[in-house]
């Protein structure tokens, strides 16, 4: 990586942006960047990027007693429905919902259907799309070509046994790869993919032991569209800046490949 002092890797570099280094440590790498102009503006732009990412997520530092619950079923759901055939119910309504907007909250009423009682999930995954979709270099923590390990890791760390990461070539997009991130404060998973015209969708993973009930519902921001979805404890989010209906599919897809 540098000619000048070999002994100074790309790890010391991540160490050091992240604060992870003694002061003697420190004291090297600060006299490396001194004169070596690239490798300081990339370090700059590592701590940067992690400032900013210390302050979206500073609301779920700590518990809260005022923290709503991701989903609050206001009565218990049926279990005669079957699993299929609540989301086919639930991608139903939104088809529906995107030709006339006004049947859509009176359909979602069902109890099976119950909405998200908090907006904590999109918006978490709209500022994890946002920080890590513009990213060139540094978009994931492990890539695509460690997909197995990037499963098992992700995995230990939700406690889901054998997760699978969803194959979304059939629909044009390709793994990047994924990273850990927290999710209300928990450890949470995002899964980042790209079609050929390099457009990026993030898949945002997260696990609320209290969460007993299934719904969808989509979320905008801007230019950001987000398909979310709970199941048991396992809360899904499928963000980009791509068509509903783009949208809509991923997420179908995401729902039969994930577990329940």
């Amino acid at each position: 990586m540098n000619e000048t002092n070999p002994s100074v890797t790309e790890a010391d570099l991540h160490a050091y942006a992240d604060g992870q280094l003694p002061q003697t440590a420190r004291a090297r790498i600060e006299t490396f960047l001194a004169d070596n102009p690239d490798e300081a503006a990339m370090v700059a732009e590592w701590q940067a990027q992690n400032s900013d990412i210390r302050s979206l997520f500073a609301g779920y530092e700590k518990a809260k007693n005022t923290d709503p619950l991701l989903v609050v079923p206001p009565r218990a759901v049926s279990s005669g429905p079957k699993r299929w055939a609540i989301a086919a119910s639930a991608l139903l309504i939104f088809t529906l919902g995107a030709v006339s907007g006004h049947y859509g909250p009176a359909l979602l009423e069902k109890p099976e259907l119950q909405l998200a009682g908090s907006e904590t999930l999109p918006k978490q995954a709209q500022t994890a799309f946002t920080v890590y979709a513009a990213e060139v270099r540094h978009p994931v923590e492990v890539f695509a070509n460690e997909e197995v390990h990037l499963a098992t890791w992700l995995g230990k760390r939700l406690a889901i046994q054998n997760l699978k990461i969803p194959n979304l070539q059939p629909l044009g997009f390709k793994l990047v790869g994924g990273r850990l991130l927290p999710v209300d404060g928990r450890p949470g998973a995002m899964f980042m993919y790209e079609n050929q015209a390099g457009e990026r969708l993030t898949v945002m993973v997260g696990r609320n032991a209290e969460n007993r009930t299934t719904s969808f519902r989509f979320a905008s921001s801007g230019n950001l569209e987000t398909f979310y979805w709970i199941d048991g404890e396992l809360g899904y989010a499928v963000t980009g800046e791509i068509s509903r209906e783009t949208l809509r599919e991923v997420a179908e897809e995401c729902y039969k490949q994930f577990p329940s």
